[in-house]
């Protein structure tokens, strides 16, 4: 598995995990769509820590600008 994310799409990520936990902690955001939410900001913790996103593969994106494309 080849890093296909850059870091500031890492960093993006990571902020909206954060945004997304701190909405349903405070109640803002509950029910399904909250679920949801978190579920989602899981996702992008765990894609920003390694630096792949299987979606960018079958869509064959590449933000990462240090490796190249295979």
């Amino acid at each position: 598995m080849k890093k296909n994310m850059s870091n500031a799409d890492r960093i993006i990520r990571l902020v909206l995990a954060v945004t997304f936990a701190i909405l349903w902690f405070q109640h803002v955001v509950t029910g399904i769509l909250g679920i949801i939410l978190l579920v989602l900001a899981g996702i992008f913790v765990i894609t920003s820590l390694i630096g792949f996103c299987p979606l960018y593969s079958l869509l064959g994106i590449h933000t990462n600008t240090k490796e190249k494309a295979v």
